[in-house]
């Protein structure tokens, strides 16, 4: 499933058919193929949404959202960064719902992430820590980044006159550090309704 083969070459197109045909069978039912041999359920199924995912803190769930992503990143890298973006957006909105705070007006990335990082104080100037402040930094600015590339160089906008260069690395990085933004996201709002229930 993994090897690499190239479409010119005759014996390979054989085996490219054969693979789309394994892919379009396991898609049929559901499945997915992932890197390493394994085979796993196809998310976004009408049983449950991602929203549902988040709501009920199933982190496996939204750990395959991501591997999804990854695995497009090779094939369509402008995809795989619309799918992170998406997810990031999805778990603040939750958030956002969940805890009956104002929606913005306008609910790109930045303005529903800005929401939840006040609401969960997500403040690098508040850690006395200075390697936690410059870690809690660096994840403000994947969220400016990310939010961005989904602007320039994903496929949720037509590309421009010149278009931007995104090759499957910079989906790949977009993804990777929106997942590790998703999971510290989702943990300090279990904080924060641990600390709300017990006050």
């Amino acid at each position: 499933m993994e090897e690499a083969l190239d479409p010119t070459d005759r014996w390979d197109k054989d085996k490219i058919a054969e693979r789309d045909k394994l892919l379009a069978a396991l898609a049929a039912s559901n499945l997915q193929y992932l890197k390493g041999g394994r085979v796993v359920g196809a998310m976004g199924t009408p049983t449950r949404t991602l929203s549902e995912f988040i709501q009920e803190g199933d982190v496996q769930s939204i750990d395959q959202e991501f591997e999804r992503a990854i695995q497009n990143a090779s094939v369509s890298p402008r995809e795989a960064v619309s799918a992170a973006s998406n997810i990031l957006e999805s778990v603040c909105k939750v958030i956002i719902a969940e805890e009956g705070l104002p929606m913005p007006n306008k609910q790109d990335l930045q303005s529903v992430w800005g929401v939840v990082r006040k609401e969960l104080r997500i403040d690098p100037s508040k850690v006395e820590d200075q390697d936690l402040q410059t870690i809690l930094s660096g994840l403000i600015a994947v969220v400016h980044g990310i939010g961005s590339l989904r602007t320039h160089a994903s496929s949720a906008h037509g590309a421009g006159k010149t278009p931007y260069r995104l090759e499957p690395r910079h989906a790949r990085l977009a993804i990777h550090a929106g997942h590790t933004l998703a999971l510290y996201i989702l943990e300090s709002w279990k904080k924060r309704q641990a600390e709300t229930l017990a006050s």
